[in-house]
């Protein structure tokens, strides 16, 4: 039975696992399994030296063990909680966002998301035009949502990093770990990390308002208590972008005022459609010739969203309409970025249908592009009336 009992030791495996493929996003360790990476979105097994079949209960605890280097916080938090968070650096290679988390009654699996080491922009990334204007806003609140490993972190560092080529402004970060070291540029950056530099988001965002920022990054709004604390930084001048766990425009306002008692939504609603400045959601699809590609639904603020979100939706009156009235402003929901995802060629038919919002949005849209390439847009063909079932005789 192989033991971990050397960080060298730990080294040398990651190492072994990064090099195995290009593209790899994660390494995993679960008990049963092999050490794994994801690589374009699917999971494949590594083989290390030594060499390691199935790991075992010991191995991912030992594992997690050299990971959390005798850190008393993390081990406290670990087994009073399940699961914890930290950050990892290779030496020289690349740095790491893990999770350790039990499951199976006990057993540890570990998950390492690694963290890219340069900032990326908005042209690197080829995020819409609309993001330059995201950039631009003085004060409000900016959510950018979706699930995790769809790119949140990284779309927001590349609006941060926008700002910090054009602005000298203060700009402070609460990040769970640190993910982009933000090099100082026009802008200076404060960046703390959740443990070793604020104790949670609400501690660290009260702190923030005293500490002078004109921007400030919130790594997720978790709780209520650190959407309020966020709404006040917004309604006293502060630029607040943050991130939420949700999958389109419409879940993340219904979240967050889910997070209020029924007697506080009405002032809620109000507070929301003054401070809410954009909502962009992301999804990560296949793309053709592997690889992933994001596509957006992004939700700018407009007199219209203002009275949604005072009075809810309606018939008619959704905030999925009017990011399909709103594209002149640079609003888009996901099917329409699907669509034109399939119309440069960048996913299949199969994979724009599979993903779609409103499926019979898609198909449309589909079947349009089809049609403008001169392809069929249906496999039915040679049909041919059946005179004799509705009573039409030859004469």
């Amino acid at each position: 039975m192989v033991a971990f009992v050397k960080r060298n030791e730990v080294d040398q495996i990651l190492t072994t696992m990064l090099d195995f493929h290009e593209n790899v996003s994660d390494l995993n360790f679960s008990v049963g399994r092999p050490p794994q990476v994801e690589a374009d979105g699917e999971l494949l097994p590594v083989k290390v030296h030594p060499e390691i079949d199935n790991l075992t209960p010991f191995q991912t605890e030992n594992l997690a063990l050299n990971l959390i280097n005798n850190d008393k916080r993390l081990l406290d938090i670990l087994v009073t909680t399940g699961s914890c968070d930290l950050s990892y650096t290779l030496p020289g290679k690349a740095r790491f966002r893990i999770n350790i988390f039990s499951q199976s009654g006990g057993n540890y699996s570990i998950i390492l998301r690694r963290l890219e080491t340069s900032v990326p922009t908005i042209k690197d990334l080829s995020l819409p035009e609309v993001f330059y204007k995201i950039a631009e806003e003085k004060n409000g609140i900016i959510f950018i949502t979706g699930a995790t490993g769809t790119g949140k972190s990284t779309s927001m560092a590349a609006i941060l990093d926008h700002i910090n080529t054009k602005l000298p402004v203060h700009v402070v970060t609460l990040e769970d770990p640190i993910e982009y070291q933000h090099p100082q540029k026009k802008s200076t950056f404060n960046q703390r990390e959740l443990g070793s530099d604020f104790s949670d988001y609400p501690s660290g965002l009260r702190a923030a308002l005293r500490q002078a920022p004109k921007i400030i990054q919130v790594g997720e709004m978790r709780d209520r208590e650190t959407v309020e604390i966020g709404l006040r930084a917004a309604e006293t001048g502060h630029l607040v972008l943050t991130t939420l766990h949700t999958v389109d425009a419409g879940k993340t306002m219904n979240r967050i005022i889910g997070m209020f008692d029924v007697e506080e939504e009405r002032q809620l609603r109000i507070r929301l459609a003054d401070s809410v400045k954009w909502v962009v959601s992301q999804r990560l699809l296949p793309k053709v010739g592997g690889g992933r590609i994001a596509a957006f639904e992004i939700m700018g603020t407009s007199l219209r969203v203002k009275d949604i979100v005072l009075n809810g939706e309606s018939e008619g009156k959704t905030y999925y309409d009017i990011m399909e009235s709103g594209m002149h402003q640079g609003m888009i929901t996901f099917d329409h970025s699907i669509i034109e995802l399939f119309r440069d060629g960048l996913i299949t038919e199969d994979t724009a249908r599979a993903y779609a919002s409103r499926k019979s949005v898609v198909s449309r849209g589909v079947d349009s592009v089809k049609s403008a390439r001169g392809e069929k847009t249906t496999d039915i063909s040679d049909l041919e009336m059946d005179k004799s079932r509705i009573g039409l005789k030859k004469r």
